[in-house]
């Protein structure tokens, strides 16, 4: 195994296991050790769920977490948040607990590999549409050939550029994270990595927060243009 170096820039580089085709690198590894996380800890919480005034520390911490993220997505979307609730608070919790588990040594954030992020990124691509024609059926296309149809190439570049900025954004942020700790450790006392490390989680909390609602604009946008539209044409 491989340890990831200050002249390696993403987690891809670093190879677990390769059988002809088939590698697996850290961003795999780590990304099914956060979905493993998630998926457990929604088991357990499930589990020991109750109604009662008196619940679990972790029931509790799960229900302010959810409280937060539909407080959120209500006030972009100005709709009910359970529309969009299974979407948005996935994205937030994996890109949160991923930058969150930084503090734990030996791990590297999957946030910090281009295809993680732009796979992130490509979901939202995906939503956008689905989630508007859900609401609006084929009229949500209407919207790309307006005015005319000549500017319908300008509005998909327009939904490309915006997807890309997503992945871009959440790689650099993080990957440049983790190198400027790397090289702090290298050259600094013990103390000051620590407190840019403790930035450092406070920082990518913010990106997961910023990645969620960018991705809550764009599909409350999709959505509630069409709809305004669609009311003002009828009679």
């Amino acid at each position: 195994m491989e340890i990831l170096s200050l002249n390696q820039i993403s987690p891809d580089q670093v190879i677990f296991f390769q059988w002809g085709f088939i590698r697996i690198s850290a961003t795999l590894v780590y990304t099914w050790f956060i979905m493993g996380i998630l998926i457990a800890l929604a088991l357990l919480v499930g589990r020991t769920a109750t109604s009662d005034v008196k619940m679990s520390r972790w029931q509790n911490l799960l229900e302010v977490v959810v409280g937060g993220i539909r407080e959120q997505i209500h006030e972009v979307s100005q709709d009910n948040p359970d529309h969009y609730m299974a979407f948005i608070g996935t994205l937030f919790l994996f890109i949160g607990l991923s930058n969150l588990l930084l503090i734990v040594p030996g791990y590297v954030a999957p946030t910090s590999s281009l295809t993680t992020t732009a796979a992130l990124a490509v979901t939202v691509f995906l939503a956008v549409p689905i989630y508007g024609i859900s609401r609006n059926r084929l009229g949500y296309f209407k919207e790309y050939f307006q005015p005319t149809f000549i500017f319908f190439p300008f509005h998909v570049m327009g939904e490309l550029t915006r997807t890309l900025a997503l992945a871009i954004r959440l790689f650099g942020n993080i990957m440049s994270h983790d190198k400027v700790i790397a090289i702090l450790l290298a050259v600094t006392p013990l103390f000051f990595p620590i407190v840019m490390h403790a930035l450092g989680l406070l920082i990518g909390m913010v990106q997961a927060y910023i990645f969620s609602i960018l991705a809550m604009v764009y599909i409350a946008s999709a959505t509630q243009v069409h709809e305004e539209k669609a009311n003002k044409d009828k009679p």
